[in-house]
Formats: structure tokens, C-alpha cells, sequence
């Protein structure tokens, strides 16, 4: 379905129109209402809800009551804070108004909002249109925005519209851009979720405030099946109607206090905790109510915000009397309960349970606070143990109702503990979150997921999260670190019987063997196209080679590792270190298969690669098995060598600490928030066996090196490790496997089929080979674009909007797959690459070199400053990452020395006039590279030496020549702007030598600083001129600051 608007207006009243009567925005339409309308209009609402004698006694709020809210509201300042006051329910005044005697100087408590009274009660749901916006200084011009929505009277959902043919982005960085000039403060700074919205797509984020990331987290609202809602009447009556609005501000944001963010949440999230909190609110708490169901979200999809708002639902609703969030291992408990306490507000408590003594005492309290517990399983399974807990005391805790909310639940929830808990609370209800559920292909002790936890209640895949760029794509590799040739062989010979080939081959027996051997797959059970195991004649698996491979051709003979096999991994990890790290800007793991090959692989890097920094975790915890010296030896080299590197003092005694610490460091988290900038205490490297696999979460680890065989669930989880998001840097996750790899290779599309929802698609991202071919085609494309609208070479945009649209979305498609080629291993030095295929050799070379991608990147640039006269919008995507390509390092050395040529020729006379046109066609060949200002000063440079009245000077290069002029255009561009404006040319310069971008102009306020040296009647007279007409003077202030942003980000134009 397809609207067309051909301005903003338009829209705005179509969608004003449909929330309105469809919607629930019943309580009234405000039109350009100013910061005091709204005040005014809050003032009155505040007084219809607290009329009451205990409240305002009948008695209206004075302005002076009213500034005392907003004082409340400027001393919170942030949105987080903010998210807190809103939910706090009731606000605290003294009465001013001495008509209310009875209040007169005491403190009285206002309602102001309930996240409980939806559609009903006390609520008010209103529109603003195009509110007025104060800015934070006076040379700013005054802004309106377009839709506003208030609950209760308070501005917490803000809309910005584009036309149609505009791109979304357009209206989030107005947002943006609003909130930068501090237009969003006071009043507006109650804001929660901003909206960008054009008729065909829409996206919603939290208020991030006025220094925050606009671009991070912007979501598209979906369905329950998680297929995205872009008409904008599906997002209207689904995201913007009430009860959902309300709802979205109640319960759906977050205030984050680890992160200091607001959160919203993302709509697979809303359909999962909805589900829960409603299956709790159907239950008749008996028996068969204890397999709630489970929550299928992709690993890094913000489960534990999920389970979270799920808890708080439930608690909120009094619908269970405890919620418990339970975790399999001790310090993932920790872990929950640190986000736990981060995400609650402050009418919640989040309580821990240090022992199984402190558990039981509060699952028995009957106090509200608490309600919300998070414990680990072998706490909760040790609630019986050894009689400790009286049979009194069983049935007091029985008697609750009890929801358990199980993190992970993958994990152990298939053993014995778990079904003691069950055992222990018959009646309880459980549910189960976690990104890879079992099934029939996987189960575990006959049962799978939907078994222990009951069925689906909502599905998030990893194809989803990868579709919507809510997490990465792959790139796994398989490594061979023994020759495929000899492996079969050796397995051949072994089977046959022969010592070699030659004494294999001469034994008809032994032949027919050996030969059967050779021919076999390498998979240990090879699959088919549609991924089932290959049966043999007995119709029982096949099986291929590496089944015949034993354990020791990689652990070697003492399970230690086999030196060969262990070297060769740590020289491929080595050698692409540099470009797969970024020069060590991520992080990597490496997961061996036992802790004696963890040791043996952190002696190995420490002997071949010193500089790198490594360490290693695993259960410290020593047996009396034989290998208990080799592991204890191997952990005090470890906890030495990491107290070396980073300064620390940890022990085998406080090895849990060492611990967290690693993981902290890992993540940048407290207290190495800031690590990215000290390369000496950033980690390189963690070895691991099993620890860090599955519920360690850091968006700096971007590549996985596997030497263990993993299957289903646990490949995935550990896949999973790789995928957070970063940004344009991160691509995607890399991934190296290293042991039996044509059984991982099976091993990874058995595992991708299972838990890709039935949508396989993007989960793995191109290899090099396709990226470049992919490269060269869409290259091809800019080209025929270009061509088409008759530009040759390159050398400056194809007019019109649709072109340049299309030339935008290309360029960064170009971008994005060089990008991720360069991780693969590209460089600019080498456009031809070779490739083996099982079918032979194939080789790609990329059409283009680095000098005709900094040409492509020098015409988008000028996508976004154009002349910089005009205002409006520009109709295609910003993508400010690919405006900062440094394209100063373009190679003009062949330019310069077609000018020289050319310069000769015409100056002595050599050649005939044809000669010289051709040279000069060729020499403006060599133009493309160039910005246009930069073409334009060449031309001139031209024009000046084809009059002779160029100053030749044998120093001077064509390029030289072109600087020259374009100082001296420049000096002349900044005096008719100075002219006609009366600002400081000592401040334009100083500004424009900065290079700023539109995120960072006003930077310490030096953009105010510049404007306000502006003679305001000069500048009145320039656009009273430019215009033929007189301007007023409230629009001058607007027009000298369109003027002077356009002029110092476009590095200068000429005046009309």
C-alpha cells in the first residue's frame, strides 16, 4: 500500500487525523502551542487529577507551583532520570497559592502519571502540532517540531515526519539537530521515545539526549512473527495508539543505569514479555501450571532485558507473589543481578541471596520488596538439603505463588538439580529463556525445551536479529592443519594393513581396501544437499574419514596437544592477527578442547609471540588425577604472567576474582570503560576450554578461534560470542576451526539449519571471493549511472534527485563490501586474487583501484554540501561514517605531469593545436579525482596559462598551482561573506580550518561564538537584496545561521 505526500503538512494531517479517530488520542488537539501553552495546559490537567481536599484543595496551581515542577525537571536533566520521575507516580510541591489556606507553605504530593491506568482513570491522552521550541541560545532561531504526544499533559513521545521521497534519516537527524541546540530541554526534555517517521518507513529510539548516539539503536516496530511494519497507519495503530503508547513509556522503557541510558525496548521483546506476564495472569497456580513456556531469542537480542521487563510485569500486576530469576552458574548470577538492579527504578528492589539461608528467608517474606530475587540453581536446588529447612517453613513457601524465570535454559536444566526445584515447588510456574532451545535433533536426556518448559511463546532466530541488524552475520573458515591427502592416506594404510603405498597397491586384498578408503568423504558423517546423514547399506549412518582419525592426530599422545597441530594454529591466528584485529583494536578467543591444551597453547604464544597479550581461563579447581601438576603449574604461569602484564596480584586463592576481572577487561567494562584508548591494558587474547562460551556478552571481541568440535547449541552459542554490534568497523564476526574441520563444517550447517528460525538466509556473510565480484558489479553500476546521466569519468554528480538517491545507496553498498573484504584479507596493493575451488583454481580482480574509489568518495561528500544555499531536505540516506573517507591522499602525481607536458608543448610552440586539444582532453581526464572547487581552480589555472598569464615556476606542480588559486578564491569567498554578513574573519577562518562536520560545529559553542560577531543589520540588508524584497527582522537571525552552517561546512562558496 503506497501514500503519496507531496509535502510534510500533508502528512502531518493524515496522521494527526488517524490518531485522532482510530488511535485513542481522544482528549483534544493542541495547534503550535508554545513551551507556555503546554504549561499551562499541564497546570490544568494536574489540577482536574488532584482537586481533591488532601491535594490542591480545589484550588489551581500558580505559575510559581508550576516552576517548581520545572525546576524538579531541569535538576534531573537526563532522559534516564526523567523515566524515573514519570513513573514515580506523584511529584512534591509546597503551596503558594494563598486562597488554599489549608495547604498554604506545607508540601503536598501531585499525581501526575500511572502506568497501571491505561486508557481509563485519570489518564489524558492529546496531540501538540508543530509546538514551539526554545533553543539554548539567542542566535539560534526558534524551532517547531511536528507531533507531539502528551500523556497527562507531559511531552513524552515526539514525531518527525518527512514527505514522501525523503528519507527517513533525514527526520532523525532533525531530531538530532534539535536536540544538540537544546531544544529538548525544560519541558521537552520529558521526551522518552522519539519517532522518525516518513510514509513508507518509520523508526522509534529512546531519548539517547542531547550529546548521545542518534544512529545506534533505531528500530523498525514488527509483528508477532517479526516481519517489520513501514506503512505508517500499521505504525500508527500498532506502535502510536493507545493502550500501546502508553504502555511503551510505562513499561517498555528502561532506564539504564549501568549503560546511564535510557533503553527502549525493540517489539520482539514487548511480544515475549507480554506473553509471559499473560500466562501468569491466566494461571489457576495448580500442578499442571508449571511449564509456563519458553522464549526462543537469538543470542545478543537483549534476553536479559526481556526476562527482566517480564518479572517486573508480573510483580507489578500482584499477579505472583515471588519472581525468581534463576542462572546455572554463580557468577552469571552476579552478573544478572547487576543488570537486575541497573534496570529496576526505584519503587523496585531487586534482592540477592548470598547463601541458601538468606534465599529461604525470602522466598518465606511476605514483604513487597521481595518479590524480585535472583539466585542460582544450586542455591534454589539446596533448599531441602540435610532437613535444614522445616517442613513448616516448606509449606509457607509452597503457598506463595511462585514464577521461576530460567536464564539460559539450555543449559542445566536437564539435570537433577533442576528437577529438584521442580520436585521442592510442584505449583510454581517456570519459564525458560535462551537463544538455542533443544530439540528432537539435540535433545538431552529424552527431553527437549518444549518438554521440561512447555511450548513456544514467542521466537526471535538468529536469521531475524542478522535481518533486522540486531546482531552480526558470520564469516567462518575451516583450517586444515594436516593435508586432507594425508590424513586419508594415513587412515587408508592403517586400515589396509600396509605400511605403504606401494605395499598396498601390490596385495590385491589390501588394494581393494585401501583404494575404498581413499575414495571416501572426509566428513565423519557426511550429509546430503538437504542436510541428513548419508546411510550406508545397512542403512545406518556413513561414516568418512575423519571418523577414523583419532583424538591424538590433535591432542597428541599425552593430551597435551600435538605439537605440529597446536603450531600450526598459533602461526594462523599470528599471521592474520594485524588486519583481523584491526591492529589490535578487538579482542579474540580461542577455545581448545581441554585444559592441558589451553596450557600448551599459552606457553606456545608466550615463546613464538611475546607482544601479544594472552591469557587463559578455565576451572581452577585441582583433582588428583594425573594431569593435576601439569594444571597447577599451568595456572600459576598464567596468574603470573597476567599480574606482569597488567599490574595485578591475583592468586590461585582469588582466581574467582581474576576471573571478573578478565571479563571486565574483555568488555570494557567497569573499571575499563575507557580501554580503546590505552592499548597496553587491552587483552589480545582469551583461551578458554568451556568458560566464556555461552552468556559473556562484549561487542570487542569480533573473531572466534575454534580447536574443539562443537555442535548445535553450543556452536551457535559460541559462534555467538563474535556477533555483537559495533559499528562500520565490525562487519561482521570471524570465525576459524581448527580440529576435525570437515565434521565442523557439517557440524555448522546442521546447527544453522536447526536454529535459523527456517530462515537461513545472511546468517553467513560473503567470502572474499564474492565480495569482490559483488564489488566490481556495483562499481559497474555507479559507472553506468554516471554514464548515463553524461558524465564521464566521474567528475562531478548526475543531476537530479533520483540519480543522486541512487548513486548514495550504491556508494555505501561499495563501501560496506570493501570494508569486509579488507578484513578478509583485500589491501589496495593487490587488486588480483586467487582462489581453490574442488573444481580447480578461479582467480577475481577488481576493476577499479583506490584512486577510483577516493574519486566515487570525493562525489559523495558533495552529495551533502552542494551549494549550500538553499534549504530543504536532501531526499537520500546520511551515512556520516562514509563522508569522514580520507580522500586527501588521492594520487595526483599522474596529473601533474600530463600539466607539465601539456604546459610545455603550449609554451614552446612544439606541436601542432591538435596535439595540444589532445593533450588537454587528457589532462582533463586526470580532473575526476578532484572536488568540484578544486575542478573549477584547475580550469582557471588553465584558462590563466592558455592566456600566459600564468606565473611558471619550475617549483610548482599543476596541484601546487590549483592550491594557489583556490587560497586566493577562497580569501575572496570569505570577504564577500564578511562583506555581507559583518562576522569576525578571524573566527570564519579559525572555524573553517577546523574541518567541522555538522555533528561537531558547535563544539564548545564556537559556531554561537562566530554568529554572534554578525552585524544583523548588514546581514538584513545581503538577504533583503538577494531576495528583492525586505526581510523581517525575526527571520534574519534563521536565514545568518543557514548561511554561515552551509558556508563553514562546505569549506566556501561564492555569493550570488
Amino acid at each position: 500500500m503506497v501514500d503519496v505526500f507531496k509535502d510534510e503538512q500533508e502528512f502531518e494531517d493524515a496522521l494527526v487525523a488517524v490518531l485522532e479517530r482510530d488511535c485513542g488520542w481522544k482528549d483534544g488537539t493542541l495547534n503550535h502551542p508554545s513551551e507556555q501553552d503546554l504549561l499551562d495546559n499541564w497546570a490544568r490537567i494536574l489540577f482536574e487529577n488532584n482537586k481533591g481536599i488532601d491535594q490542591l484543595n480545589g484550588f489551581p496551581l500558580t505559575q510559581g507551583e508550576m516552576q517548581q515542577v520545572i525546576e524538579q525537571i531541569v535538576q534531573l536533566r537526563t532522559p534516564m532520570n526523567l523515566n524515573g520521575f514519570i513513573n514515580g507516580k506523584t511529584i512534591t510541591i509546597k503551596r503558594d497559592n494563598e486562597a488554599d489556606e489549608l495547604h498554604m507553605g506545607r508540601e503536598v504530593s501531585l499525581h501526575i502519571y500511572d502506568r497501571q491506568e491505561i486508557a481509563g482513570g485519570r489518564s489524558c491522552y492529546q496531540i501538540a502540532r508543530q509546538p514551539h521550541f526554545s533553543t539554548k541560545s539567542k542566535m539560534l532561531p526558534a524551532r517547531r517540531g511536528d507531533v507531539a504526544l502528551l500523556i497527562n499533559g507531559m511531552p513524552l513521545i515526539h514525531i518527525e515526519l518527512k514527505r514522501s521521497g525523503v528519507s527517513v534519516s533525514q527526520a532523525r537527524d532533525q531530531i538530532r539537530k534539535y536536540a544538540h541546540e537544546g531544544v529538548f530541554t525544560r519541558l521537552f526534555s520529558l521526551v522518552q521515545v522519539f519517532v522518525a517517521m516518513n510514509p513508507d518507513e518509520s523508526v522509534y529510539f529512546a531519548n539517547p539526549g542531547a550529546d548521545g548516539n542518534f544512529e545506534a539503536y533505531n528500530f523498525h516496530w514488527a509483528d508477532f512473527d517479526n516481519e517489520p511494519m513501514n506503512y505508517w497507519k500499521d505504525v500508527a495503530r500498532n506502535l502510536l495508539s493507545i493502550p500501546m503508547a502508553h504502555q511503551l513509556i510505562g513499561f517498555y522503557t528502561v532506564a539504564d543505569g549501568k549503560d546511564s541510558a535510557l533503553k527502549v525496548m525493540r517489539s520482539y521483546q514487548y511480544y515475549a514479555a507480554s506473553a509471559i506476564s499473560g500466562r501468569v495472569r491466566q494461571s489457576k497456580w495448580n500442578r499442571a501450571c508449571s511449564r509456563g513456556g519458553h522464549v526462543w531469542h537469538t543470542t545478543g537480542s537483549g534476553k536479559t532485558m526481556t526476562s527482566f521487563k517480564s518479572a517486573q510485569l508480573i510483580a507489578s500486576s500482584k499477579d505472583a507473589d515471588k519472581v525468581v530469576f534463576l542462572v546455572d552458574r554463580i557468577e552469571l548470577g552476579t552478573q544478572s543481578l547487576d543488570e537486575y538492579r541497573n534496570f529496576a527504578d526505584d519503587s523496585q528492589s531487586v534482592q540477592a541471596t548470598e547463601d541458601t539461608e538468606v534465599l529461604r528467608a525470602k522466598l518465606k517474606s511476605d514483604d513487597p520488596a521481595d518479590a524480585l530475587i535472583v539466585t542460582s540453581i544450586q542455591k534454589m536446588s539446596n533448599i531441602q538439603e540435610d532437613g535444614a529447612t522445616k517442613a513448616a517453613d516448606l509449606e509457607r513457601m509452597r503457598a506463595k505463588r511462585i514464577v521461576f524465570i530460567v536464564d539460559e535454559c539450555h543449559r542445566s536444566t536437564f539435570g537433577d538439580m533442576m528437577q529438584d526445584i521442580r520436585a521442592t515447588f510442584p505449583s510454581a510456574m517456570f519459564f525458560g529463556f535462551t537463544g538455542t532451545p533443544i530439540h528432537d535433533e539435540n535433545q538431552k536426556k529424552s527431553s527437549t525445551t518444549v518438554d521440561v518448559f512447555g511450548d513456544e511463546l514467542h521466537r526471535y532466530s538468529i536469521a531475524d536479529g542478522i535481518r533486522d541488524h540486531n546482531v552480526l552475520g558470520f564469516d567462518p573458515y575451516k583450517v586444515l592443519t594436516f593435508r586432507d591427502q594425508d590424513l586419508r592416506q594415513a587412515v587408508a594404510l592403517e586400515h589396509a594393513k600396509a605400511a605403504s603405498v606401494g605395499e598396498a597397491m601390490a596385495d590385491p586384498a589390501k588394494k581393494g581396501v585401501f583404494l575404498r578408503f581413499m575414495e571416501l568423504p572426509m566428513p565423519r558423517v557426511p550429509i546430503d544437499a538437504a542436510g541428513h546423514d548419508l546411510l550406508d547399506d545397512k542403512g545406518k549412518p556413513a561414516h568418512g574419514i575423519e571418523y577414523y582419525v583419532p583424538a591424538s592426530q590433535y591432542a597428541g599422545t599425552d593430551g597435551t596437544g600435538n605439537p605440529e597441530h597446536l603450531e600450526k594454529v598459533v602461526e594462523d591466528i599470528a599471521d592474520g592477527w594485524a588486519v583481523r584485529s584491526q591492529a589490535g583494536r578487538f579482542h579474540a578467543i580461542l577455545a581448545t578442547a581441554s585444559i592441558t591444551e589451553a596450557i600448551s597453547y599459552y606457553r606456545l604464544f608466550g615463546v613464538r609471540h611475546p607482544k601479544l597479550r594472552v591469557t587463559a581461563l578455565f576451572d581452577p579447581n585441582i583433582d588428583n588425577n594425573g594431569g593435576a601438576v601439569y594444571k597447577e603449574d599451568g595456572l600459576v604461569e598464567i596468574l603470573e604472567g597476567y599480574n606482569r602484564l597488567f599490574g595485578k596480584n591475583y592468586t590461585l586463592v582469588t582466581h574467582a576474582q581474576f576471573k571478573q576481572d578478565v571479563a571486565a577487561r574483555l568488555a570494557h567494562k567497569r573499571p575499563y570503560a575507557g580501554i580503546d584508548k590505552k592499548p597496553n591494558e587491552q587483552l589480545d587474547i582469551l583461551i578458554v576450554v568451556d568458560q566464556m562460551l555461552t552468556g559473556f556478552d562484549s561487542k570487542w571481541v569480533n573473531t572466534l578461534y575454534l580447536d574443539k568440535e562443537l555442535r548445535y547449541e553450543h556452536l551457535i552459542q559460541a559462534f555467538s560470542r563474535t556477533n555483537r554490534l559495533f559499528g562500520p568497523e565490525k562487519p561482521f564476526g570471524t570465525i576459524r576451526y581448527y580440529r576435525y574441520p570437515h565434521t565442523m563444517e557439517v557440524n555448522v550447517e546442521k546447527a544453522v539449519r536447526l536454529y535459523s528460525g527456517d530462515r537461513p538466509f545472511g546468517l553467513f556473510v560473503q567470502k572474499l571471493e564474492q565480495n569482490l565480484m559483488h564489488a566490481n558489479e556495483v562499481y559497474g553500476q555507479v559507472r553506468v549511472l554516471f554514464e548515463d546521466a553524461s558524465v564521464e569519468r566521474f567528475e562531478r554528480l548526475p543531476e537530479g534527485d533520483a540519480a543522486r538517491a541512487k548513486f548514495a545507496k550504491l556508494f555505501k553498498e561499495l563501501t560496506d563490501t570493501l570494508e569486509a573484504a579488507k578484513i578478509q584479507g583485500f589491501t589496495w596493493s593487490e587488486l588480483a586474487y586467487g582462489f581453490e575451488h574442488e573444481d580447480g583454481p578461479a582467480s577475481v580482480e577488481l576493476g577499479f583501484d583506490e584512486q577510483g574509489f577516493l574519486t566515487l568518495a570525493q562525489r559523495y561528500k558533495e552529495l551533502f554540501v552542494g551549494s549550500g544555499k538553499g534549504e530543504g531536505d536532501v531526499p537520500y540516506d546520511i551515512h556520516g561514517y562514509l563522508t569522514e573517507i580520507d580522500t586527501g591522499h588521492i594520487d595526483t602525481s599522474y596529473m601533474n605531469e600530463k600539466f607539465d607536458k601539456w604546459l610545455k608543448r603550449l609554451s614552446a610552440g612544439e606541436a601542432g593545436e591538435g596535439d595540444v586539444e589532445a593533450m588537454l582532453d587528457e589532462l582533463h581526464g586526470s580532473f575526476a579525482s578532484l572536488s568540484q572547487e578544486q575542478q573549477r581552480c584547475a580550469e582557471m589555472v588553465i584558462h590563466a596559462a592558455q592566456s600566459y598569464d600564468l606565473d611558471i615556476r619550475p617549483d610548482m606542480s599543476f596541484m601546487d598551482y590549483i592550491n594557489e588559486f583556490q587560497a586566493r578564491g577562497k580569501s575572496g569567498q570569505v570577504q564577500a561573506l564578511v562583506d555581507a554578513t559583518g562576522v569576525d574573519p578571524g573566527k570564519l577562518r579559525a572555524l573553517m580550518a577546523l574541518r567541522v562536520t555538522e555533528a561537531n560545529i558547535n563544539e564548545f559553542g564556537r559556531f554561537d561564538e562566530l554568529k554572534a560577531t554578525a552585524d544583523k543589520q548588514c546581514a538584513r540588508e545581503y538577504f533583503s537584496q538577494k531576495e528583492g524584497a525586505p526581510v523581517p527582522p525575526f527571520k534574519v537571525t534563521m536565514k545568518l545561521d543557514a548561511l554561515l552552517r552551509a558556508f563553514v561546512l562546505s569549506g566556501g562558496f561564492d555569493l550570488d
